[in-house]
């Protein structure tokens, strides 16, 4: 199977070995994986990176304001213009919180640098 230079293997997250190898994933997924470690890790949480994480499971039981979503999508965009360094541009990044009686939901928009292709994802967080 040939694979172009923009498209590299990448293990996939969370770590899977399936039939005696490690799991791969795409550019594109790869990039999903990271802004969900991202959102995912409590601020603290790594030895090595105290500074990473958006801690968002924390959120949902936050008062549901305009002010509290505002503050969260700096945050997030700070977070994930860090992490994603060199897969997408920062300038780029755009991110979408809003939330509804016990649920989160955030969408984060964002362009592949190197190919300049446009994705968006969507994660939710209940409570």
């Amino acid at each position: 199977m040939e694979r172009r230079l923009v498209d590299p293997p990448y293990l996939a997250f969370p770590f899977r070995v399936r039939a005696g190898r490690a799991e791969l994933a795409d550019r594109a997924r790869h990039v999903r994986d990271q802004i969900e470690q991202v959102l995912f890790t409590q601020a603290g949480e790594r030895v090595f990176r105290p500074e990473f994480g958006a801690g968002v499971r924390a959120l949902v039981f936050e008062p549901n304001s305009a002010a509290i979503w505002q503050v969260t999508r700096q945050r997030l965009l700070a977070s994930l213009a860090e992490a994603l360094a060199g897969e997408v541009d920062p300038r780029s990044i755009e991110v979408d919180v809003a939330g509804e009686a016990g649920r989160l939901i955030i969408t984060v928009g964002y362009t592949l640098a190197t190919i300049g292709y446009r994705q968006q994802q969507t994660f939710e967080v209940s409570a």
